[in-house]
């Protein structure tokens, strides 16, 4: 049994920098993350699992990860597009109010979101991607990992489907 190299005083100075700064980028962006994993994962609790698995991941490669939130967001999508691969069909989530959500929602915004959950997974990802962290379609194209073409065509459904599961949804939208 070979023993570990013991550290010097200036690495685990680094060390402890590395893991306050990873720290308070959690303590800052998890609210955030947790909403998009729960956009991407159309469920709250497989959102969390998301938002973990890529925290876990960036957190492996803190001391080189340029952009935590971009590494993040792509770590999410990327976990999120291989449990459709392995599943290949989604089982239909129960539908459930977010009686835990703070209440800062509109009233509207429950319907909204049962009609994103509806979406296939890859339109919900375009979904939560473009309008809900504000990507353009090129930075959406990047995380999605496909063109520019895909994600304006999903887009496209994905709005056109919406716009049928909620008519007045739009009309309130208008009046707003």
């Amino acid at each position: 049994m070979t023993a570990r190299p013991r550290r010097g005083a200036a690495e685990s100075g680094a060390d402890e920098r590395d893991d306050a700064a990873f720290a308070a980028f959690v303590e800052a962006r998890l609210p955030h993350l947790l909403k998009l994993g729960r956009a991407l994962a159309g469920d709250e609790q497989r959102g969390a699992d998301l938002v973990q698995d890529a925290l876990e991941r960036t957190l492996l490669r803190w001391r080189r990860v340029d952009d935590p939130e971009a590494f993040v967001r792509r770590a999410m999508v990327n976990r999120s597009v291989s449990v459709w691969r392995k599943v290949r069909r989604e089982r239909p989530l129960t539908e459930r109010g977010d009686a835990d959500s703070g209440g800062s929602e509109r009233p509207f915004d429950h319907e909204l979101l049962a009609a994103v959950r509806r979406l296939p997974p890859r339109q919900r990802a375009v979904i939560a991607l473009r309008y809900y962290e504000d990507l353009t379609e090129a930075q959406t194209a990047e995380a999605l990992g496909c063109s520019i073409g895909t994600v304006k065509s999903q887009a496209n459904r994905a709005m056109a489907a919406l716009r049928v599961q909620l008519p007045t949804f739009a009309d309130r939208e208008e009046m707003s």
